[in-house]
């Protein structure tokens, strides 16, 4: 998302902006930015990513403003970490210094408890199929939440029988998008008007899957979907990438399937960043708290770090 054109471009151009105190800052070699500014190296991932946090309190966002990348965390299948990866990635994302959305679009509503909003008096629905503004509840800094219960599925077929009611989440989420870096959304598990909005909305599509035979069959079918709502509804759809979730990789089945996914999916990025069988995963999921919150130092919160990192790119 940042380049080191963008950051160079910045730096010429914000007057009185020390670019030894940016570098003390950001914890990067002295003399990285004079080096670069004049032609004789390049700034690679690691001082870009150093560097966002530090310039986006110099004025980054005001610099250049711009809209959010939307991801849809999808899977038709339930129990394969969709929930568990928008609530962690999102929490990654904002400690890597952006601002970001998440939605939940599952009427179980296991998103919106996780972060503490229970029988929300304003949700997603009422931005969709009331035509409200969109609801958003503040979490912690930079990380806010658009909620949903059990009331969403309740008016599932009201929703079908409005006139493109598909295009009615991405209406909804517009007047947002200048105001985040991303917004990510929680899909049910089930290809359903709800999963078509959210694929509609956004920019991209983030596919959670467990290594098993039952879930690699089934997926081809989940495709399909994808690239239906590609060609008919917004072919700016594009396929983020394949997260492999609860991964043993002490299991040979495991090892095996990872090898056909990659064989079988080799079309479409699969991530290096795969999220292991954690406990403390486990642990946060029952106490209702994102990874980091729980334990920081957890395999589970160095896996979902390294996926943002893919992500941010």
């Amino acid at each position: 998302m940042i380049t080191s054109y963008q950051v160079l471009n910045f730096l010429k151009n914000k007057e009185g902006l020390t670019l030894a105190k940016v570098e003390r800052e950001a914890g990067i070699p002295k003399g990285t930015l004079s080096k670069s500014l004049k032609g004789e190296r390049e700034l690679n991932q690691e001082h870009l990513s150093k560097l966002f946090p530090v310039l986006i309190g110099y004025g980054w966002k005001e610099f250049y403003p711009s809209k959010a990348k939307v991801i849809a965390v999808i899977n038709h299948k339930g129990g394969v970490g969709k929930t568990t990866t928008t609530l962690n990635l999102g929490r990654a994302l904002v400690l890597s210094g952006f601002k970001v959305l998440v939605i939940d679009m599952d009427s179980q509503g296991n998103l919106s408890q996780a972060l503490g909003v229970d029988n929300p008096d304003k949700q997603v629905m009422h931005a969709i199929i009331d035509d409200e503004p969109l609801p958003v509840y503040a979490i912690s800094q930079n990380f806010d939440l658009s909620p949903s219960d059990l009331t969403l599925a309740g008016r599932e077929t009201e929703m079908i029988r409005m006139v493109l009611s598909e295009l009615q989440l991405q209406r909804a989420i517009a007047p947002k998008l200048s105001e985040y870096d991303y917004v990510l959304i929680d899909c049910p598990p089930a290809l359903n008007i709800f999963t078509t909005s959210a694929l509609i909305a956004a920019n991209s599509c983030l596919i959670t899957l467990q290594p098993e035979i039952a879930a690699l069959k089934g997926v081809k079918g989940l495709f399909d979907h994808i690239f239906q709502v590609q060609r008919r509804l917004n072919s700016g759809l594009h396929i983020e990438g394949v997260l492999l979730t609860l991964v043993d990789a002490r299991l040979n089945v495991h090892r095996d399937i990872i090898g056909q996914v990659r064989s079988q999916l080799s079309a479409f990025k699969i991530f290096n960043t795969q999220i292991r069988v954690n406990v403390a995963l486990k642990e946060s999921q029952i106490s209702q708290i994102d990874i980091f919150s729980y334990d920081a130092n957890s395999n589970g919160a160095k896996d979902y770090m390294n996926l943002a990192k893919e992500i941010i790119g």
